[in-house]
């Protein structure tokens, strides 16, 4: 009879998933040339510049502005956008603190809203529901590679007069409609750190098509100078967020072969769609048919214990994990997070922002706290294998189910 590998039986994957980050002679090649230009910094160099207009065309956009992370990117999208003290941006409850924490750092109030029940992607009903007379700015997450209804969130940032900002840390090449994310609005963000779908270890874009934002942003990222002035002359407010050559030359060949990546993502993530479906108690993220391309950052599925025996979510994610398949933590709700929660918050924010002393509410966020508690991601790696890489998958969570009595 099988045993589960959590319990001392032999994992069902035994071959690994392929290693990621991924690189070949043509990266190595990259560096040297950087190492022997002697210009490894920005300003004298042409390999950053040459990676921000690729990735921006890329993404169907007029301008990039490539900068250290991706949290640096959304400090330097608020900062130059002039959001600040009084001022409100609407965020979705469940995505990384970056999103958020980027916002208070300028002092300016993140409002947290929840999620959509399918995508978990923000939920434009909640966020018109949101909006006050100090509202500045939606920024809608790309959540796992799927885009946010786009539409929807465009249609109300219209109505209301809001900039409509993108945080595509998880979505490089996602598509809404045919139109690659990143520039819907007023403007968007990626991030290269380690994890993401392309890396140069750490690393972020800006992306926009306003000629007059494109120059602010270029300010800010390079400590408040402007295009053709004196080296020393500082305008603005901004900081030293410029991108180095190395992480130029390794993310211009990064790009070289993200389209071959992302077919062989995107195919096997239409696999386990397709198969765990028809697991009970498997619900995989829902594609919304506008959705031309999802850049598949993480695999998303839901899982329902009652339908394993009553396992647990995290005991399911460790039997999983034995049996040879790698996963990511789910993110907390931000509502939940001490630097939401904490005297520091406030010190930021009051006596401005007298609903910052409202106290967040779990019942508030249910989809957030369903995300949270029920779903399982899996590394965007485990797409880069073949067919048999992902029928073991499929077969991993059927083992877990036939067995899970014995390890509730």
């Amino acid at each position: 009879m099988e045993k589960l590998a959590l319990l001392g039986g032999d994992p069902l994957k035994t071959k690994p998933f392929p290693e990621w980050p991924q690189y070949d002679e043509h990266e190595q090649e990259a560096l040297l040339e950087v190492l022997e230009s002697g210009a490894w910094w920005r300003t004298p160099g042409s390999r950053t510049k040459a990676f921000e207009e690729a990735f921006a065309a890329y993404h169907d956009a007029r301008y990039g502005i490539a900068c250290t992370n991706g949290t640096a990117a959304i400090e330097i999208m608020i900062s130059a956008l002039g959001i600040g003290l009084g001022d409100e941006v609407i965020v979705p409850d469940f995505t990384f603190v970056a999103t958020a924490s980027a916002v208070l750092l300028h002092g300016a109030l993140p409002v947290f809203v929840d999620v959509d029940r399918d995508t978990y992607c923000i939920n434009p009903q909640k966020v018109k529901a949101a909006i006050t007379e100090r509202t500045r700015a939606i920024i809608a997450v790309h959540l796992a590679g799927h885009p946010a209804d786009l539409d929807a969130l465009q249609e109300i940032a219209d109505q209301y007069g809001l900039h409509l900002l993108e945080d595509c840390a998880h979505a490089h090449g996602s598509e809404w409609k045919g139109k690659k994310v990143g520039a819907f609005g007023k403007a968007g963000t990626f991030s290269f750190q380690q994890s993401k779908l392309m890396t140069a270890g750490e690393g972020g874009i800006l992306l926009t098509n306003d000629p007059e934002l494109e120059i602010l942003l270029r300010s800010v990222h390079d400590c408040g100078r402007m295009p053709g002035e004196w080296f020393y002359s500082h305008f603005i407010n901004g900081g030293n967020y410029r991108l180095s050559e190395w992480q130029g030359a390794i993310l211009n060949q990064q790009l070289s072969r993200f389209d071959s990546q992302a077919r062989v993502r995107s195919a096997n993530a239409s696999f386990l769609n397709e198969n765990l479906k028809m697991i009970e108690g498997i619900t995989p993220q829902f594609y919304d048919p506008r959705v031309t391309r999802n850049g598949h950052y993480c695999y998303i599925f839901t899982y329902e214990p009652e339908c394993f025996d009553g396992l647990p979510t995290q005991t399911f994610i460790q039997a999983l994990e034995a049996e040879g398949i790698p996963t990511q933590a789910s993110y907390p709700p931000l509502h939940a997070l001490d630097v939401f929660t904490s005297g520091e918050y406030l010190k930021r924010l009051l006596p401005e922002h007298a609903a910052a002393q409202k106290p967040f509410r779990d019942e508030d966020f249910p989809v957030t706290e369903v995300g949270f508690r029920n779903t399982v991601w899996l590394l965007h790696r485990t797409l880069l294998g073949d067919e048999q890489d992902a029928q073991e998958i499929v077969d991993a969570v059927r083992k877990i189910q036939r067995q899970a009595k014995s390890i509730r």
